[in-house]
């Protein structure tokens, strides 16, 4: 499978797994009331509008929120340019990641005005951010972006040298 290929098959298949567990999250959250649904020891369901950037912070207007999706957007678009360029698989997986994410967060904006999130986890006493499958292929590109960038076949082979020329061979090139 080309990396192009594999890049844009990951976007898509978090695109949907992203709008799916929210479809649903959003009818079994309906039909269970506000407030948090334990599902394991570690693991509840709540039902989180976030109208603002990360974790809610500076809530948008209308105004804010189609600038929201356009940055989105723009992004989704750098990320597949990029992706057009990639060298390794876990490159073109890491930005498929990132093209999906980004898609599934701005399709929320454009649909409900806000970003539905509603995966808590917690443990002794601490509640991490709640966060949606969106922002879990985020997280998951960037974190596989950096693990090619530190340690993938590239950042092993060191570049291959110039030959050098002679002064006078630089001098008869036209």
């Amino acid at each position: 499978m080309s990396r192009i290929r594999l890049g844009l098959l990951t976007a898509f298949l978090v695109l949907v797994a992203d709008q799916v567990t929210k479809t649903w999250a959003i009818g079994f959250m309906a039909a269970h009331g506000p407030g948090l649904v334990p599902v394991a020891p570690i693991l509840d369901l709540v039902a989180l509008w976030n109208a603002g950037i990360s974790y809610g912070l500076f809530p948008q207007g209308e105004t804010g929120r189609w600038v929201l999706v356009a940055i989105k957007v723009v992004a989704a678009l750098a990320f597949a340019l990029w992706l057009t360029r990639a060298q390794r698989p876990a490159e073109a997986l890491g930005l498929g990641l990132l093209i999906g994410g980004a898609l599934g967060n701005a399709v929320d904006r454009v649909v409900y005005g806000a970003v539905f999130d509603f995966i808590s986890l917690h443990a002794g006493g601490y509640r991490w951010y709640v966060f949606n499958v969106a922002d879990i292929a985020v997280v998951g590109g960037v974190g596989l972006l950096l693990y090619d960038a530190f340690f993938g076949r590239a950042s092993k082979t060191p570049p291959s040298p110039t030959p050098m020329r002679s002064q006078s061979e630089a001098e008869r090139e036209p």
